[in-house]
């Protein structure tokens, strides 16, 4: 928290100078308007690149690869397993139905499984044991 509000502050700053620096320019008529706007342009291209890059390497850490060996010992097919994974992404029975060209009782009978497998009682609680399992 303390370092967001650091970087913060720091790119609030940079705004004021940079403003002051345009005014100054502006003034003094050492440098056309345009050129102020593109300096500007590229300042916050510049942060927004540096903000992008950073965020990206924080989602690259947090991503885990899959545990197939743990997806065979659970015993689950194919099928359930496409389930699982439309369940987690939060689809309804119907939805996945749909998106799978499959009935929608077959959908049932592929949860119950999946609930069977993971030993849980309800399907948030499936997503949870398979996200600490770590196969979705």
């Amino acid at each position: 928290m303390r370092q967001t509000v650091v970087v913060f502050s720091l790119l609030i700053l940079a705004l004021l100078l940079l403003f002051q620096f345009s005014k100054y320019s502006l003034i003094s008529g050492d440098l056309q308007v345009e050129y102020i706007m593109a300096f500007v342009a590229l300042v916050f291209l510049g942060i927004g690149i540096f903000i992008n890059k950073k965020t990206q390497k924080q989602q690259s850490a947090s991503s885990k690869t899959l545990d197939f060996k743990r997806i065979e010992e659970l015993g689950l097919s194919k099928r359930e397993y496409e389930v699982l994974k439309e369940v987690a992404s939060g689809l309804s029975n119907q939805e996945i139905a749909k998106k799978l060209f499959v009935s929608e009782s077959t959908i049932k009978t592929h949860v119950s499984n999946l609930l069977v497998k993971l030993n849980a009682k309800r399907r948030t609680q499936a997503i949870q044991i398979s996200k600490d399992l770590n196969i979705i």
